[in-house]
This record gives structure tokens, sequence and C-alpha cells, in this order.
């Protein structure tokens, strides 16, 4: 096999890495924040269930939970899947499996902020949803961006995951052609690309991430003062509330 046959295979390879990288963040991110309000519902059974979810999702091995997913519906449930199902197992899989990981990485951060912001958010007249959008959520992703990164490291990692059934990603690649006469070099190929790829790509959407950190929108008679908060007029006063912590 020659040389640019070997990087041609494995270049599709790390294509369909990064694919399963890119739908796992689309899906998980999210994802992660409706399992976050579910786990702290006031209705006990969601909560309840919420709570076991993350417990199996965080307990149980990643490959494990791939193999479910993609054997299950037709072992269990008799179901004729599609031809396309192995590569939609793969990403269902990660998908939940990151989302519990980032819930709880997202409960940590908002359990983390003083109960003054709420109560200053509440002065200023601001509802339930628009205290969390507005005051909580942007204080939340800048305490929550080290955590998020370390998983975003892993999950470069953990792609490789998907051979377990089959999928076609860049170890698999490699290991076909290392199965090749005088390629013995190429697994340690494919580690060194991997590995040299994770941490820019991660460090990369961390800083996208803090140049694009969300705002606070002020509402009409208020400004914000740089490093102290927000000055609102309250009552015919003006005063000075929501103190900006720094993490």
């Amino acid at each position: 096999m020659t040389v640019s046959a070997m990087l041609t295979l494995l270049v599709q390879g790390f294509g369909k890495s990064l694919e399963i990288f890119t739908l796992t963040l689309l899906g998980s991110l999210p994802l992660g924040l409706v399992v976050y309000f579910a786990r702290k519902s006031r209705f006990s059974p969601l909560r309840w269930l919420t709570k076991v979810y993350i417990a199996i999702m965080r307990g149980t091995p990643l490959m494990l939970q791939v193999m479910v997913v993609y054997y299950g519906p037709s072992l269990l449930l008799g179901m004729t899947l599609p031809r396309n199902w192995r590569f939609a197992a793969v990403i269902v899989a990660f998908v939940i499996n990151y989302a519990a990981y980032f819930a709880e990485i997202y409960r940590g951060g908002i359990e983390s902020i003083s109960a003054g912001q709420y109560e200053a958010a509440q002065v200023l007249g601001y509802r339930r949803g628009q205290t969390f959008f507005r005051i909580i959520l942007p204080q939340m992703v800048k305490r929550v961006l080290p955590s998020v990164t370390n998983e975003v490291i892993t999950l470069v990692k953990d792609t490789s995951l998907a051979s377990v059934i089959g999928t076609v990603e860049m170890f698999t690649r490699a290991k076909q052609i290392v199965a090749s006469p005088n390629t013995p070099g190429m697994l340690a190929l494919a580690a060194a690309v991997e590995q040299g790829s994770s941490h820019p790509l991660a460090q990369a959407i961390v800083r996208e991430a803090q140049r694009r950190q969300l705002s606070i929108p002020l509402a009409s008679g208020q400004r914000a003062l740089a490093g102290s908060g927000i000055e609102a007029e309250v009552n015919g006063s003006r005063i000075l509330i929501c103190a900006a912590s720094k993490a």
C-alpha cells in the first residue's frame, strides 16, 4: 500500500471522527440544559427518572451504551432498523451520554451563583425565565468553561469507541492499514494525529465561546457599570444592584 493511499484512508477516517465529534456536541450541549431542567423539576417522578438516567449514563461504560443503542431495538423490541442505523446509533449513544455529564456540569455552575443574583433580578422586575437567561446563564457559561473543555477533549478521544459496532472512523482505518504489509507505524501515526488535534480543537471552541459570551440585556432605565453591576431606577431612586461576581 502506497503512502498516499494510507494517508487518504486516514483522512477519510479523521473526517468521520470529526463528524461524530461535531454532531455529538451539537446535540449534547443543549440537551444537557434540558436534562438539568428535568433534574430540578418540581414534578417528583420526572426528577427521579432524570436522576436515574444520569446515574446510568455516568456509571456505565460508553462502549456498552453504544452496543445497547445499536443492538437493543432489534434484539429486545424486534424492530427492523434502517441500513444507516449504525452511524445513527453512535450519535444517539454519544449524545445521551455526554448530555448527562453536561447536565451535572451546568448544575454545578448554576448552584455556585449566589442567591443575591436572584434577589437583585426580582427587584429589577425580571420574571423567572428572564432571570435565568439574562442573569444566571451568562455567568454559568463563564464558570463551566474549564469543565466543558475537559469533556470536549475527552470526546475527541472517545470517538474511537464507535469502532465497537463497525463504524469506520480514524482508528478503524488505521487498523485496516496495519493489516497490510510494511505498515506497522500507522496506529502510532493515527494516535498522534488524533491527540495532536484534540487540544487545539478544544481550545479553539473555548476561545470562540469566550468571544461570544452571553451578555445581560438591560431594560429601559438601566445601565451597566463596569466591574460593579447594574444601576437601575426603583421607585424613583437610582440604586446599584446585581453586583457581578468574577469567576
